[in-house]
């Protein structure tokens, strides 16, 4: 069974950097794309970037293009996401989720069956 375990979350000043990690177990990691989706408070959750299954081909909201940037490494089972020049509206808590069905163009949460447990990221303002 497909495990994923979110990591890199804290507090940062506007204009800082994170960089997210989410670690996957459990099955063949080259059959899967993965996504990032975030959460804030008394909001629905919300697709941030999402990777093909091959790592060739990304995918963005909007809202991060140009500052996010996904990515992942087949050797350690991983998915990254570097959040540069972050903004207060960037806190939330921030999800990896995984499928081994579907296209990565697809920002869907329900395309998703796999989910992490989730790392809070705070900006400060």
């Amino acid at each position: 069974q497909v495990q994923l375990v979110e990591s890199g979350g804290g507090l940062v000043q506007a204009g800082g950097s994170l960089r997210l990690s989410c670690a996957f177990s459990g099955r063949t990691f080259s059959s899967y794309r993965v996504g990032w989706f975030r959460q804030a408070p008394g909001k629905g959750r919300e697709f941030v970037a999402a990777i093909s299954r091959s790592g060739g081909s990304t995918y963005y909201a909007d809202s991060v293009k140009g500052r996010f940037t996904i990515s992942r490494d087949s050797a350690k089972n991983t998915v990254y996401l570097q959040m540069n020049s972050l903004k207060p509206e960037d806190t939330a808590v921030y999800y990896c989720a995984a499928s081994s069905v579907g296209t990565y163009t697809d920002g869907s949460s329900v395309g998703y069956d796999r989910w992490g447990q989730g790392t809070q990221v705070t900006v400060s303002s």
